[in-house]
């Protein structure tokens, strides 16, 4: 029922949302007369306010149509390489005229970024993808909202993120790739990994893994709290939900996008505040550079989907109560989950030093799990001044993070010769 409310409520504020929006570009438009009335352009900067508070924010395109690479800039296109049900596989493919630039390209190491299914859309992580595509191939999981996602296409469990994670490494090519896994999906990759290690399969080159709760008994923060102070049955209560009639996966049960939304929100309410409050003053000031880059920040950020009930509430207990990871205790499809099976695939760790999401340690924690892994094939890096977006987007990402994680990928990227 709370489903059908909020979208009773969005069928509300929508055509309030467009007025809003037609009223701001009527006060603000200087070949508009009312333009030029006074209080105009305070008008015009409240009713934008307006319009963005109530407006439906769909899910952002990446938009990544060249990078620069080799010093030259390269037309890139956006391919779909494998189509699952709940999740696309996609290639940032880079293309060039220049003989000697295409030949250094095909020499570029294969990433694999797995992005998270936590709330927002794999567009979260597109200038993580604009800076590694300067210098490698890059494939990401397009994780689908899964009110799009009919039900006839049945459910989808944490066992089954494993199994996708699996796939699109065997797919890309195991001897050829890096994979990079960014908060949550830092344990289904180590578990994918792990899985193919025991069976004898071939492995990734290197895992990078970036602020993902491997271990959220370390340094425990308020989103290991909230799992570890309800019990699951509080989750099933109070936070699943089922589709309504106006979408694709009409009827089935999801973790909505638009309560995990709340969430974000409710972690830090005065920071989001006083960030609306100074759009506003800057559209007063003119200055449209401080409001577009507000725009942008928020046209990602409040772009949400719906999780698979299913996996959300594996996710709680496997990952957030019962620790099955660390405790060596995990079984994926029958199979036991065991790191220490790993030894082909070197391993780098990245932590922000004031993570909120994912306390310091919590990554780290892998070393410990991966014992398999020769010492000298691993690596461990806290990011000074770092939260947890810093370590993959924005200024400290671009100049302190990826140098490292470039070069770490470089050292690590010939397979291991058999018996070495």
């Amino acid at each position: 029922m709370l489903y059908q409310i909020h979208e009773w409520q969005r069928a509300i504020l929508g055509p309030l949302s467009h007025y809003a929006e037609a009223s701001a570009k009527m006060f603000s438009d200087v070949t508009s007369p009312f333009s030029h009335v006074p209080g105009a352009d305070r008008l015009a900067a409240g009713y934008e306010l307006l319009h963005r508070l109530g407006k439906e924010y769909e899910k952002p395109a990446f938009n990544l149509p060249q990078v620069t690479a080799h010093g030259q800039e390269i037309a890139v296109i956006e391919r779909v390489v494998l189509d699952k049900p709940f999740c696309q596989l996609k290639r940032f493919k880079r293309f060039s005229d220049d003989p000697d630039t295409i030949e250094k390209m095909k020499s570029d190491p294969a990433v694999l970024v797995v992005a998270p299914l936590s709330g927002h859309h794999a567009t979260l992580l597109r200038d993580t993808v604009r800076t590694l595509l300067q210098d490698h191939k890059v494939y990401i999981t397009d994780w689908i909202d899964a009110r799009m996602v009919p039900v006839s296409e049945g459910p989808f469990h944490l066992d089954d993120y494993v199994a996708y994670i699996e796939e699109f490494i065997r797919h890309i090519g195991a001897k050829s790739v890096h994979v990079i896994s960014v908060c949550q999906p830092t344990v289904p990759v180590l578990a994918a990994v792990a899985l193919m290690a025991a069976r004898g399969e071939d492995t990734p080159l290197s895992m990078t893994m970036m602020g993902g709760p491997i271990e959220p008994r370390s340094n425990p923060t308020g989103v290991n709290n909230l799992a570890t102070t309800r019990p699951l049955s509080w989750f099933k209560g109070n936070v699943i939900h089922t589709v309504p009639a106006n979408y694709p996966g009409e009827g089935r049960q999801v973790y909505p996008g638009f309560l995990q939304h709340a969430g974000f929100i409710a972690m830090n309410p005065g920071r989001h505040l006083n960030s609306h409050w100074d759009f506003y003053e800057s559209l007063l000031r003119g200055d449209q550079d401080d409001a577009e880059a507000h725009r942008r920040f928020y046209d990602e950020y409040n772009a949400v989907l719906d999780m698979p009930a299913e996996y959300y509430l594996d996710t709680i207990a496997t990952v957030f109560q019962q620790f099955l990871l660390p405790r060596g205790l995990w079984d994926v499809a029958g199979e036991r989950v065991r790191p220490e099976a790993i030894k082909d695939t070197a391993l780098f760790t990245v932590e922000g030093e004031l993570d909120d999401i994912a306390g310091l340690g919590q990554t780290e924690a892998a070393h410990d799990l991966c014992s398999g892994i020769p010492a000298g094939r691993r690596a461990h890096r806290v990011v000074e001044g770092a939260g947890h977006y810093g370590i993959f987007s924005g200024r400290r990402w671009r100049q302190t993070v990826y140098p490292q994680v470039r070069e770490f990928i470089r050292k690590f990227n010939t397979p291991v010769k058999q018996g070495a």
